[in-house]
């Protein structure tokens, strides 16, 4: 699918850092966390599917700090804190106490730290491609669980960024059948991996992006609903890892879906929505069965 025009959005200041956030339709609060590849923001991970959510739920789009258009901070400490406390602090700028989290990759792990130390403020969640742990039930994780940061390093290296690097990098690890991605997608990738500031972010030899932090005891900290919605060939972490998830977390769900890899909101908008959708539906206390 051709990822439509991005709405407008503003810059939403929350505690000392400022995010740009970009909203469609009306209803239930839904927060919508993307990935942490080059120059992925909230509309080029969610744009194709995000409409659809749209037709009846208040969609917030958030680009998250150190991408897009949000301030490109310093991290220092545990990283998922980080973004967990900014992220709260971002629902309390925007007036929401409580919201639905739709997450790819990167998001999906701040959401999954953030529902485990502020519970309050999450009614359910939907996380795709996220490596909260840093090993599986079955074999090592993919490169050690560095196949991302090393695709990073891989695009900003050698004689930098190009869009013929962009195109093969999603190809490679992100989507199922490459032959189906939009060359708007590469390009709007492409171009914001460009900024300057990202580039500066890429070629620190510190640690901007913070200290990292496995979250196996967060997961099972967490009372709200979660649905691990995964693609069966995600080039990064196979459909057993987020079955071991689902065990971790207390109201665990897992869907797998066919042809599909790392984005499969982007390659399957429609059938996405349909699952999510579905689940976010049944996971409302109004839609839940009255107690006895």
């Amino acid at each position: 699918m051709t990822p439509q025009h991005a709405p407008e959005g503003r810059m939403v200041e929350a505690d000392g850092v400022k995010f740009y956030v970009a909203e469609l339709g009306e209803g239930p609060p839904t927060l919508f966390l993307h990935g942490g590849g080059p120059g992925c923001t909230a509309w080029s991970d969610f744009g194709p599917v995000a409409p659809l959510f749209a037709r009846d739920r208040r969609c917030v789009l958030v680009d998250l700090l150190q991408y897009g258009r949000s301030e490109k901070c310093t991290i220092t400490g545990p990283m998922w804190d980080f973004h967990a406390a900014k992220t709260v602090a971002l629902l309390d700028a925007l007036g929401i106490e409580r919201a639905d989290f739709v997450c790819n990759s990167w998001g999906g792990t701040i959401a999954l730290n953030l529902a485990a130390k502020y519970p309050e403020r999450v009614r359910s969640l939907v996380v795709t491609g996220s490596m909260p742990v840093f090993y599986g039930p079955l074999a090592p994780l993919p490169e050690n669980g560095r196949r991302g940061r090393n695709a990073r390093d891989v695009y900003y290296g050698g004689d930098g960024p190009t869009k013929d690097k962009m195109r093969e990098l999603i190809s490679r690890l992100e989507w199922y059948d490459p032959e189906a991605l939009p060359d708007e997608t590469v390009t709007m990738r492409y171009e914001q991996s460009l900024d300057p500031e990202e580039i500066a972010l890429a070629a620190r030899s510190d640690s901007p992006r913070g200290e990292w932090q496995d979250l196996t005891a967060e997961l099972a900290e967490i009372s709200a609903p979660v649905l691990f919605c995964w693609g069966m060939h995600d080039a990064f972490l196979t459909p057993d890892y987020p079955l071991m998830l689902a065990r971790m977390t207390p109201h665990g769900h897992l869907y797998v879906m066919d042809r599909a890899g790392h984005h499969l909101q982007e390659e399957r908008p429609a059938d996405y929505h349909a699952v999510v959708d579905g689940f976010l539906r049944q996971s409302t206390p109004t839609a839940q069965e009255p107690t006895p």
